[in-house]
């Protein structure tokens, strides 16, 4: 055996001859945290640690997803600090406690920590540890709607942290200050801080458990300003800094949802599903029940979407069972089933309660598609016309293409084809800009019906086989039977009796509009008019005007 060889194996030797302290520091070191756990908790019961080393315990706990072994070994060092003397770490540790609590929702216990925290700091010189507590002051005032008051806190707390070189403080700030202006809508100065809260993060200044706190930060701002192009970029990074550290788990769960939203948007709908499952699996534990519910969410829009509505109706019911639902998707799984009156309800329910503008804008969209199939014409002009209003102001490719297909919707409904024509079309194209494959064969599906009122039959069967492709390639069976439904009808009329003029009368029925509105839109007379109904009921044994306008709705006619 040569010199190097002898002497590798006694460097071997010597680590597994080393006491559990020693490894369990080396591991922590190398961000090891699975091996930094369990030689630090080795060392713990050989002979208890000391404060420093139990920081190094509690967060290797945290990291690996042991929250509750992590929150008894962070107060077990606040107490070894205090008994010590030294005020700053332990108030730093009950600091920790408590934001830790108040995340979770804790919001008593948090209370607790965080006043024992501001009592021992009082009669304390100036310290980094003020700043800490300024990010729970900003924390509470962003939840409880109060972004200006927010806002100040965490400039104050980042500034602090600037003074005492804190870097995790730093980058806390700078996010939580990047999260108040865009939530009071000042959107670019907003991700102007949040990229360099990001670049303190990927040049690993910002310590393991804060840098994921920032990650997750920052892509839950993406999704509420839909700023697609940052969520991919910064997902991405995500995903490189948790493969970097395989005993991670607490922001594996997070990322995971994020990927299957941007899978989703993309057509990569059988990764999404997986991607959404996985994370359900990641978040399976008792302090990730929001969390966890916004994974089962996804996998509900993923399913409806497919086509299989028992499946989505289940995952919905288990995420509202673990956080309240801001999103459409159990209305518009309603819709799809052909419960219109239940769809109806929830998504008027929704809208009352959803008030900031980026859900807003989401459940916006499936408010006008739902009161259409109500025939609500008024509340869904008044629904894209607020939509149209946000898009104006955010001015993001996504709002736009929503509002854009809301409002052609509308003006198709209200019988002004061309009009609805040039909107669908500018939603088309910027689905197409935003590669998002199922959203723009949906506009095309509403374009085919734009022509097929402008009786331009050709550019009608036209797009709706490309509407038909896609769904084909992605899955999407209920959205397919829509399509063929129409092409299969080829002028879309019903297998039956009906003239095209009675055919022409019976759509105009279904949208709400008088004989006399009838007769000024056909240039014909109002006996006439009233002789082709008396013919449409006659030939489809309807009772009355609503009963036609069903038929109309159920036959695709409108």
């Amino acid at each position: 055996m040569n010199i190097r060889a002898v002497s590798r194996h006694s460097q071997a030797d010597a680590r597994a001859e080393a006491p559990p302290i020693q490894k369990g520091r080396e591991a922590f070191g190398k961000q090891a945290w699975g091996v930094a756990f369990s030689e630090l908790m080795a060392a713990d019961r050989e002979a208890s640690l000391g404060p420093e080393d139990l920081i190094k315990l509690a967060q290797s706990a945290l990291l690996i997803g042991k929250e509750a072994e992590g929150m008894a070994v962070l107060a077990r060092a606040h107490q070894a600090f205090l008994s010590r003397g030294d005020r700053q770490p332990a108030v730093r540790c009950a600091f920790w406690l408590g934001f830790t609590l108040l995340i979770g929702g804790e919001a008593a216990q948090a209370g607790g920590w965080l006043s024992r925290a501001t009592r021992l700091l009082n009669g304390q010189p100036d310290c980094a540890e003020q700043g800490y507590l300024l990010l729970a002051q900003g924390y509470r005032l962003f939840h409880a709607g109060d972004a200006a008051g927010a806002l100040t806190a965490f400039a104050r707390a980042a500034a602090i942290g600037e003074r005492f070189c804190e870097r995790d403080l730093v980058a806390l700030g700078l996010q939580g200050q990047g999260r108040a202006l865009i939530r009071q809508g000042e959107i670019v100065r907003g991700v102007a801080l949040l990229d360099e809260a990001m670049v303190a993060v990927t040049a690993g200044e910002v310590s393991p458990l804060n840098a994921g706190g920032v990650y997750c930060s920052v892509l839950d701002a993406c999704g509420e300003i839909f700023d697609l192009q940052r969520a991919q970029e910064w997902t991405s990074a995500l995903e490189k800094w948790c493969e970097a550290q395989p005993d991670v788990a607490p922001y594996r769960g997070h990322c995971l949802i994020r990927r299957a939203e941007l899978l989703q948007l993309h057509g990569s709908w059988v990764q999404a599903l997986e991607a959404a499952q996985q994370a359900t699996e990641w978040l399976s534990r008792p302090n990730s029940k929001s969390a966890a519910g916004a994974a089962f969410y996804q996998v509900g829009e993923i399913l409806r979407l497919r086509g299989n509505f028992s499946e989505s109706a289940e995952a919905y019911q288990q995420a509202s069972l673990l956080y309240r639902c801001c999103g459409p998707g159990p209305a518009l799984l309603r819709l799809a089933q052909g419960r219109v009156d239940a769809a109806n309800a929830m998504i008027r329910r929704l809208l009352d309660e959803v008030r900031d503008t980026g859900p807003r804008s989401v459940v916006l969209a499936a408010y006008v598609e739902i009161v259409l199939a109500m025939k609500d014409l008024a509340a869904a002009r008044a629904a894209a016309e607020e939509l149209a209003k946000i898009a104006a102001l955010r001015n993001i490719p996504y709002l736009n293409a929503l509002s854009s297909r809301s409002s052609g919707s509308v003006l198709l409904a209200e019988g002004n084809a061309p009009a609805a024509l040039a909107q669908l079309t500018r939603s088309w194209s910027l689905w197409c800009e935003l590669e998002a494959p199922y959203e723009a064969a949906c506009v095309r599906y509403a374009i085919a019906l734009a022509h097929r009122a402008l009786r331009d039959e050709e550019n009608a069967l036209q797009e709706l086989s490309a509407a038909r492709e896609t769904f084909q390639g992605l899955g999407a069976s209920a959205d397919i039977r829509r399509v063929e439904a129409l092409l299969t009808n080829g002028t879309g009329q019903p297998a039956g009796p009906l003239t095209e003029r009675e055919v022409q009368v019976l759509r105009l029925v279904a949208t709400g509009m008088s004989n006399r509105g009838i007769a000024a839109k056909l240039k014909i007379s109002e006996k006439t008019v009233a002789r082709h109904l008396s013919n449409i009921f006659t030939k489809l044994d309807l009772p009355s005007r609503t009963a036609a306008a069903a038929y109309a709705y159920e036959r695709n006619l409108v």
